[in-house]
C-alpha cells in the first residue's frame, strides 16, 4: 500500500490530508483562532470542586473551564487501586499543572490529566512512571522484547538524570539504538525545559506546546509507506526538512515543496472528497449506501443495498454488500473523525460464516487506524458495536455549525403546521387583548397556504372572534418563523 501527505498552508488554516491508494483517508484542519490543544500543559487553577461527581473545574486560560476527574489527579504516596475522594485531592483555588487529553467539543470544556507525558517520534516520556511499555501495535514478541532491551540499555547511558518511563511508539518498529537514545536524549532536555516553566509560570499558561500540526503529523504518521509528503509553503517546507533532519534521519527525501498553480488539494480530488464527508449518505460502488447519523450519544450507521440487486440470490447480495461496507465504514471513522460509541446496523445475514467474515473484514479496516478503536461484536438485535477514542473535534464540528433555521434538527415544520400554530395563537391573544385587527407576519410559503387552502379556516376564525385577520411576507422569515401584531 503507497500513501501520500499532502499539506495546504495559509496564515490562517493549515490542512493536511493522508492519501492512500489514490484515496483520501483523514483529512487535519487546523485553524490559528482554534488550534488543537491536545498534549499542551498548563499551569491550571481549581476553581470548583464537585465531590458528587468525583470532578474538579479548572482554569487553564480558555474561554471554558476545563474538565478533571478524580483518577486523573495523581495522590502522593496512594496505592494505584486505591479511590481517593476529589475533595482530599483538591481545593478551590488551588494551582495544578496538567496535561489536556481532549480538546473542547461543542459545550463541554478540554478534559485534563496529571499523568503528564511528553511525546518525540519514537517514543513517549512519562515523568512519573517507572515503567517502560511497548505499543500493542508491535506484535511481534522478539522485536517488542528487543525494543525494550534497547530502552533500558540508553536508560542507563544517559547523561541526564532519568527518572520516569517510557512508552515505545509504534513506528520505533525496527529501528537502531542510536535512533532510540537520541529521542531519548531530546525527550529529557525537553522535559527539563518543562520543569522549569512548571515553577515560574503564572496560573493559567501554557508551560509545554506541542508542535504545529504540520510537523506533528510528519511526527505522527509518517510512515515507511509514505512515499511522499508534500507541503505548498517553501518556508514551511525548509521547517519540515529542518525537523525530519534532526528527528526523523533518512525521511527528508520524502519531503517535497509543491509550488504548482493547481491546488494542492485538487489532486487526489480531495476538495471533493471533504465535501462528501459532510453528508448523511455515502454511496458505494456496488450501488449500496450508508447513512451515517451522529448524535450527542454515540453514531449510528445503516447499511442498505440500494440500487445493487446482485447476479446470484439474496443472501450473496447481502454478504458483498456488507464487505464492501466494512471497508467504507473503517475509512468513514477515519475521515469524519468520529469518535465515542458507533452502532452499525449491517443488513442481516442468515448465515455465520458471513457475518464472521463481515466483522474480520472491519476489524482489519480498523487496523490502520491511528485512534484507539474496539470492537465488541455483535448484540442480540444483530449490531455491531465499537468504540473509537475521541481527542478532538470531528470534521463535521470543525467545518460546519448547527443550522439556524431548523437548530441542527434537520427537519423544518411544514406550512400546514405553522398555519395552525398562528390560528392557535391568534385565539390566545384574543382572549388576552382586545385588539380590532390582526396582522400576521410569515414566510411566503405559509402566507401563501393562507390565503389559498387555508384560506375557509381564516374566513371561520374570523367570524368567530368577529376580527379582521389580514397577512403580510417577511421574506427574511423562516418557514417556522411569524409574529402577530395586534391593531
Amino acid at each position: 500500500m503507497s500513501g501520500e501527505v499532502l499539506i495546504n498552508l495559509t496564515p490562517m488554516e493549515t490542512r493536511v490530508a493522508v492519501v492512500e491508494n489514490g484515496v483520501l483517508q483523514e483529512a487535519f484542519i487546523e485553524r490559528s483562532r482554534r488550534r488543537g490543544i491536545v498534549g499542551n500543559i498548563y499551569k491550571g487553577k481549581v476553581v470548583r470542586v464537585l465531590p458528587g461527581m468525583q470532578a474538579a473545574f479548572i482554569d487553564i486560560g480558555l474561554e471554558r473551564a476545563a474538565f478533571i476527574h478524580a483518577h486523573e489527579v495523581m495522590a502522593p504516596n496512594t496505592p494505584a487501586d486505591e479511590q481517593v475522594s476529589i475533595s482530599q485531592l483538591l481545593s478551590e483555588g488551588q494551582s495544578l499543572v496538567v496535561q489536556v487529553t481532549k480538546d473542547p467539543i461543542g459545550s463541554k470544556g478540554a478534559r485534563l490529566t496529571t499523568h503528564l507525558s511528553v511525546p518525540s517520534r519514537f517514543l513517549v516520556y512519562m515523568p512519573d512512571s517507572p515503567h517502560n511499555g511497548v505499543s500493542q501495535r508491535i506484535e511481534d514478541e522478539l522485536e517488542r522484547e528487543r525494543l525494550r532491551e534497547l530502552v533500558e540499555a540508553c536508560h542507563a547511558e544517559q547523561e541526564l538524570e532519568v527518572t520516569g518511563g517510557f512508552i515505545i511508539r509504534t513506528a520505533a518498529e525496527g529501528v537502531s539504538k542510536d535512533e532510540l537514545f537520541a529521542d531519548m536524549h531530546f525527550l529529557l532536555r525537553l522535559w527539563r525545559r518543562v520543569s522549569e516553566r512548571k515553577v515560574t509560570a503564572a496560573a493559567g499558561t501554557v508551560i509545554y506546546d506541542d508542535l504545529p500540526l504540520f510537523i506533528r503529523t510528519l511526527r505522527d504518521v509518517m510512515r515507511d509507506d509514505i512515499e511522499k509528503v508534500r507541503i505548498d509553503s517553501r518556508e514551511n517546507y525548509l521547517k519540515l526538512v529542518e525537523f525530519a533532519h534532526e528527528f526523523m534521519p533518512g525521511s527528508e527525501a520524502k519531503i517535497e515543496y509543491y509550488p504548482g498553480e493547481r491546488p494542492i488539494f485538487d489532486l487526489f480530488s480531495v476538495e471533493d472528497e471533504i465535501q462528501k464527508a459532510l453528508g448523511r449518505k455515502v454511496q458505494l460502488k456496488s450501488g449500496g449506501y450508508l447513512v451515517i447519523d451522529p448524535t450527542e450519544a454515540m453514531t449510528t450507521i445503516d447499511v442498505n443495498t440500494g440500487g445493487y440487486v446482485g447476479h446470484r440470490n439474496l443472501e450473496e447480495t447481502i454478504f458483498k454488500t456488507n464487505l464492501e461496507a466494512a471497508t467504507a465504514i473503517a475509512r468513514q471513522l477515519r475521515l469524519r473523525n468520529l469518535g465515542g460509541i458507533i452502532i452499525i446496523d449491517f443488513i442481516d445475514m442468515e448465515d455465520p460464516e458471513h457475518q464472521r467474515q463481515v466483522l474480520r473484514m472491519l476489524e482489519k479496516s480498523l487496523e490502520r487506524d491511528h485512534a484507539k478503536t474496539k470492537c465488541t461484536g455483535v448484540t442480540e438485535l444483530g449490531l455491531v458495536q465499537l468504540t473509537r477514542k475521541r481527542t478532538r473535534e470531528s470534521l463535521e464540528q470543525t467545518l460546519c455549525e448547527p443550522c439556524p433555521t431548523c437548530g441542527g434538527r434537520g427537519t423544518l415544520k411544514t406550512p400546514e403546521t405553522v398555519c395552525y400554530e398562528i390560528f392557535r395563537e391568534i385565539l390566545r391573544e384574543e382572549r388576552a387583548y382586545n385588539a380590532e385587527t390582526y396582522m400576521v407576519l410569515a414566510s411566503q410559503a405559509v402566507v401563501d397556504r393562507l390565503l389559498d387552502e387555508e384560506s375557509s379556516a381564516v374566513a371561520d376564525l374570523e367570524t368567530f372572534i368577529g376580527k379582521t385577520i389580514r397577512f403580510q411576507v417577511e421574506t427574511h422569515y423562516s418557514q417556522e418563523q411569524y409574529d402577530i401584531v395586534l391593531m
